[in-house]
């Protein structure tokens, strides 16, 4: 994720949460505007409710790498802001992804449904034969 596409400024924070449309998931919020621009710009919120400045920036590396492994599946164009909620202290990182990737999906920021789906494992006897269990890769 390059710095310079990031929401920094207060009043485009406040914008969005204002005018922009939101997502609900028990781990995190999902607030999007569009930009005008042929990139997406992302911003990050953790209160300091949620606990010392350790655990907020765990869970603002998080949602960080949550995003950026996903972005490449992503519309373009959008203001994106990720508010996390209480669940995400003790939350599962499979189980905040799967959050992110839901409320991206109800926004309709994905480029397809589908194929966003984490499969669970293949019937056995099929695919990479490891007894029904597929992984995966991903570009880093």
């Amino acid at each position: 994720m390059d710095p310079r596409y990031t929401v920094k400024k207060n009043s485009d924070f406040r914008r969005l949460y204002a005018k922009g449309k939101s997502a609900v998931t028990p781990y995190l919020v999902v607030y999007c505007r569009r930009n005008g621009k042929d990139r997406n710009r992302s911003g990050f919120t953790v209160s300091a409710k949620l606990g010392n400045a350790v655990t907020r920036n765990r869970i603002r590396r998080q949602l960080r790498e949550i995003y950026r492994l996903n972005s490449r599946e992503m519309k373009t164009g959008w203001d994106i802001v990720l508010v996390a909620r209480s669940r995400c202290i003790h939350g599962d990182y499979g189980k905040m992804e799967n959050a992110f990737l839901s409320a991206c999906r109800k926004l309709g920021l994905m480029l397809s449904g589908e194929k966003n789906e984490k499969p669970e494992s293949l019937p056995d006897g099929e695919g990479n034969g490891k007894s029904g269990l597929m992984t995966e890769k991903r570009d880093r």
